[in-house]
């Protein structure tokens, strides 16, 4: 049954696929929302994916609704391998990486144009951190 490990396992498989807004498949781009999608898709978690944002959203907090809904709960202790963490690198942009350990994640990069494996690339803390829900660990682990 998959697990935290399988689906930071499942994010790093997807590094270097290329960037695409809205992408939600590895053969024709990725951006963060579908890299964090499909690496859980890939574990076997249903996923509901947002619709209706741009590189730029003044507001995402019905969004963050979603990661209740896509098996994630909110953690608060050091980040650990699995966790996905919603950053702000700029005014009006929001943006998800998913933790390869304390210092190491997998994310989308636009500039770069393909998802990379990079120390944390943001000074400032994330604005949230999820990690797999715990009902689901439990029960994964039966």
């Amino acid at each position: 049954m998959p697990a935290p490990e399988d689906f930071a396992r499942a994010a790093e498989a997807l590094a270097g696929a290329r960037f695409r807004l809205h992408g939600r498949d590895r053969s024709t781009g990725l951006d963060c929302v579908g890299l964090v999608g499909l690496a859980l898709a890939d574990i076997g978690v249903p996923v509901q994916f947002p619709a209706g944002y741009r590189l730029r959203n003044a507001a995402i907090t019905g969004w963050c609704d979603l990661a209740p809904a896509n098996g994630l709960q909110q953690a608060t202790d050091p980040i650990r391998r699995g966790d996905v963490l919603l950053t702000q690198p700029g005014p009006a942009q929001h943006h998800l990486l998913v933790a390869l350990g304390a210092d190491r994640f997998v994310h989308a990069h636009a500039g770069l144009g393909r998802v990379v494996i990079q120390p944390q690339p943001y000074r400032e803390p994330p604005l949230a951190q999820w990690r797999l829900a715990l009902e689901q660990e439990h029960l994964w682990q039966r």
